[in-house]
């Protein structure tokens, strides 16, 4: 079978590969709304300002093969400008589960494919990162097998994530919540009820987008602005990302925009999306006014028990590990975090000198009392910036 590689290098050269591309991913187990065009396009539209494309699509005579969605750009690390190629969707802190889609059976010649074309084309890049790799990505395997040999510099690191297992039933789901959720979850609920007026809802119109999605930028602006920090929703970029984004997915039926009114007031939203049968829940933000009446654990707990009746069995938070997570059933994961660079030059010391940096911190952090560590990594971050390395904004509103 002859395989050819293509290259594009703009958003309008890509209109081309839509369809081959949602056939792609109907055939790739590990598929997610962050491989799909609908979340890449929305996302580039927003962030893709300062960057270059190097998109790599591997076809046969009749079908895509593998999808590689990268993207170029200058960043500086450690007082050096490198030019650094991430997934398209990284850099921002908005994207999980980035990942190079593949046909079951073509791992092996995509990722030659991709690190040919890499090598070849070494004068445009000095690091490349592959960050939350999902742990199941079909390409890692080969990929990391080939980045073994001399050529290369190369190191794996992983970061967390959670998702809830979901079961086929409503009480099958709360029998594994601890009794004191149990119970909260009846009480707030029925609290609700008779205090307020209330009505849950997901978002289903064009229409009600602008007001939802306004109303969770507030929400969610206004715990961390009382906290004196400016918030996810400070950037025009991401509030654009969010508003393209949502139509997008609500004209392919996978948006989960939820909305819990009280009084007819918008009091708790959750931005969540679904693909197949998962849902990934990505942002949310509930009224702190009205903190005590737990507005944003009822929206959840009910999102939970709408979405168990429609099949979903996948609940996953995504990113992070944290306790709030936990406490709804969550069970822990790992994206897989691969960065390499050819064996000579400055991309290969930059790598070095992380790893052995990230070494270092994590002696200090087994060493030292937890208020020496956190004014030592708070010290070291605003004098020299962040490491080379994935950060997210996971700054999500709990309840």
């Amino acid at each position: 079978m002859m395989l050819s590689l293509r290259r594009y290098e703009t958003l309008e050269q890509m209109t081309s590969l839509r369809p081959f591309w949602d056939d792609l991913l109907s055939s790739y187990p590990a598929s997610t709304t962050f491989s799909t065009w609908e979340w890449l396009s929305s996302w580039w539209r927003c962030f893709g300002k300062d960057r270059k494309l190097l998109v790599l699509a591997l076809f046969d005579s009749t079908s895509l093969i593998g999808l590689a969605p990268l993207s170029i750009a200058e960043e500086r690390h450690g007082g050096l400008s490198l030019r650094v190629i991430r997934l398209m969707g990284d850099g921002s802190g908005d994207s999980d589960n980035l990942d190079l889609p593949v046909r079951p059976g073509f791992e092996k010649a995509f990722a030659e494919a991709i690190l040919k074309t890499l090598n070849e084309r070494g004068q445009l890049w000095n690091v490349c990162m592959f960050n939350t790799l999902p742990s199941e990505s079909l390409v890692a395997r080969p990929l990391m097998q080939m980045l073994g040999c001399s050529k290369w510099t190369c190191f794996e690191y992983s970061s967390k994530c959670s998702a809830v297992p979901l079961p086929e039933n409503w009480d099958t789901y709360v029998k594994i919540l601890s009794s004191e959720d149990r119970k909260n979850l009846t009480r707030y609920t029925n609290r609700l009820q008779s205090r307020y007026s209330t009505h849950i809802y997901r978002c289903a119109e064009d229409d009600q987008v602008t007001v939802c999605l306004e109303a969770l930028f507030r929400l969610h602006q206004g715990r961390w602005q009382r906290a004196g920090e400016p918030g996810s929703f400070s950037s025009e970029a991401r509030r654009n990302f969010y508003q393209i984004l949502s139509r997008e997915l609500l004209a392919r039926r996978w948006l989960e925009l939820w909305v819990l009114e009280l009084d007819r007031e918008i009091a708790a939203v959750q931005f969540a999306f679904r693909y197949q049968n998962k849902v990934f829940q990505l942002q949310e933000g509930y009224d702190h006014k009205r903190a005590s009446d737990r507005p944003g654990y009822v929206l959840r707990g009910e999102v939970l028990k709408r979405l168990i009746s429609e099949n979903v069995r996948s609940y996953d938070f995504l990113g992070g590990e944290d306790a709030h997570k936990s406490r709804w059933g969550a069970e822990p994961g790992h994206y897989r975090e691969i960065h390499f660079a050819r064996r000579i030059g400055v991309g290969a010391m930059s790598l070095q000198w992380v790893d052995k940096s990230l070494k270092s911190k994590e002696w200090l952090r087994r060493k030292l009392p937890s208020p020496a560590w956190r004014l030592l990594h708070n010290l070291n971050v605003a004098t020299h910036g962040g490491p080379l390395q994935y950060v997210r904004d996971d700054s999500k509103d709990s309840d």
